[in-house]
This record gives C-alpha cells, structure tokens and sequence, in this order.
C-alpha cells in the first residue's frame, strides 16, 4: 500500500468508518492538534536517555494518545465501529503520575513562566498543544459525541506536563520562575 493515495488532493479526508470531511472540519482540527502534541511527546522523548524514568510513562501516553486520535476520528454514526482502546484508565494514569512528581518537586501554588530547561520548556509546549486540543474537542463535542474517557484522559494529560516541566527543574536544580498565584487576593471594597 502506497502512503499517497491522492484522495485529499481537492481538500478533504477520509474518517474512520469511510465517511470524507474537509481537511478543516472541526473532527479533523481536533485530532490534528492531538498528533502535533504527540509528536512534540516523541522530541521531547528523543531529548531524553534512552533510560530516562519518564521514557516508559511518555510511551504509554503516547499509545493513548493514538488510540484517542482514532475515536476522535470516528463519527458516532460510522459504518463500523471503532475496536481501538479507549482511554479509561487515562485519567487515573496521569493522576498518579502527578502524585508521584508532586511527592518529589512539592506541590505548586503558583502560575509560572515556561522555560529553565530544554526539557521543562518542551513539556509546558506539550502542556499547551493538549490544551488547544482540548478547546477544539469542545468545539467537536457541540457536534457529536466525545467518549468521556478521552476528555477526561485529554484534562489531565495537561496537567501531567504541568508537573513534568515542574519535575524537570526540581531535577536539575533549577529555579522556577512564578508569574502569580493561583489563589488571587481579592481587595476588599471600602
């Protein structure tokens, strides 16, 4: 089988199911933006020894993160279903994983400002791109259905890059840089 099928050449896609969408349908945007994290997951893997703590885990979240893609990529009223796993562990996957980090780097109370380390830096690039995923998935939800696995998968995924970029400085012993709280003082009206 070729990779080039030239089926895309006038603009559109093909979904899981056999239906074709345009190359700028909301479904497509959504998992788009997915793959992009996932390949920025596979850089930030590549910076990393071979046998890095990390490497396990971010292969995990890799595979998931496949997997999501192609039920993103399947409408609710395709053909055939989707046998791909979902993510239903995800959540609690990510979640343990924050324990962990935060265990080790403390707990952060403060927004801060991406950087300190090539790693730290690609891990709040990362964080970001799950994020606009995450808000063109909203946008698909108001047209069919998104499994709550990858949503809630999707949520916090982000905040485990959070905690990796955090993680990554507490390592090397570098310092973060807070921007603000997260608990904003509010003055009180006289």
């Amino acid at each position: 089988m070729k990779i080039y099928t030239r089926t895309g050449d006038r603009g559109t896609t093909g979904l899981f199911g056999g239906g074709r969408v345009d190359k700028d349908d909301a479904r497509v945007e959504c998992y788009g933006i997915f793959d992009e994290a996932n390949s920025f997951i596979g850089l930030l893997r590549s910076k990393l020894a071979h046998d890095h703590v990390w490497q396990e885990g971010l292969h995990e979240i890799q595979v998931m993160l496949m997997n999501a893609m192609s039920h993103l990529a399947t409408p609710s009223d395709a053909a055939k279903p989707n046998t791909a796993p979902l993510p239903i562990d995800g959540a609690v996957f990510c979640e343990h994983w924050i324990d962990e980090l935060e265990a080790a780097a403390g707990p952060s109370d403060h927004f801060l400002l991406p950087g300190g380390t090539e790693i730290s830096a690609l891990c709040h690039v990362v964080r970001t791109q799950i994020r606009r995923g995450e808000r063109q998935m909203v946008r698909l939800m108001k047209e069919d259905a998104v499994h709550e696995s990858i949503t809630t998968f999707v949520n916090r995924l982000s905040d485990l890059f959070f905690a990796l970029a955090r993680a990554e400085l507490f390592r090397s012993g570098v310092r973060e840089e807070c921007w603000r709280s997260f608990v904003y003082k509010t003055r009180k009206k006289s």
